[in-house]
């Protein structure tokens, strides 16, 4: 690898730390009520979606504790990378809160995407476990990729069960290992009615 290739490929390592840094810095709840509407209505999208593209899907928000929607999280990276979204929680179909991802990552992968994500928790423990803060998926956790068919085939692992929908873009790596999620609960307020799901 030559000199002028290390400096750029340092330069790049060090841009992309910086974005998640500014990731991880930014409020789990969106600040305005315009900002929550628009949010609200991707994760409306977002589900819509995900029932299109498989229906068997609906047995996961039917027997699920609750869920959290990311409608769009961005991941670029160039040997190391990062990737930050923001969503909304529910319990009962009903939100509860807002969660904020970041996640840094060492290795090969190449590329840029936009994908959506949503996390089903089996039981209340599990959503809690979720709600407590600074949640971190390991190093073995994997999501399932939705395609047609593949709900069907999926389970719970360690009380949750992940689905991944690419939206656009080319990521050779598709890991969820070390997703990071913030927790803010949601207050009531007479601007902000509560969002419920079917």
């Amino acid at each position: 690898m030559a000199k002028g290739e290390r400096i750029m490929n340092a330069r790049l390592a060090v841009l992309l730390l910086c974005v998640v840094h500014v990731g991880v810095g930014c409020a789990t709840r969106p600040e305005s009520v315009a900002s929550r509407n628009y949010l609200s209505a991707q994760i409306e999208e977002t589900v819509a979606l995900f029932k299109i593209r498989d229906p068997g899907i609906q047995a996961f928000f039917d027997r699920s504790y609750g869920y959290a929607v990311l409608p769009r999280i961005t991941k670029g990276a160039l040997v190391v990378g990062g990737a930050h979204g923001k969503g909304e929680v529910f319990a009962g179909g009903v939100k509860v809160g807002y969660c904020s991802m970041t996640q840094a990552s060492i290795g090969f992968s190449f590329g840029g995407e936009f994908f959506r994500e949503i996390v089903f928790f089996r039981d209340k423990v599990d959503l809690d476990r979720f709600r407590m803060g600074d949640f971190t998926f390991s190093g073995q956790a994997t999501a399932v990729a939705l395609t047609a068919g593949a709900a069907a085939k999926s389970d719970y692992e360690y009380g949750m069960a992940v689905f991944v929908m690419p939206d656009s873009g080319l990521m050779v790596d598709a890991s969820i290992a070390g997703q990071k999620f913030s927790y803010d609960p949601a207050f009531t307020m007479r601007e902000e009615p509560p969002t419920v799901l079917p």
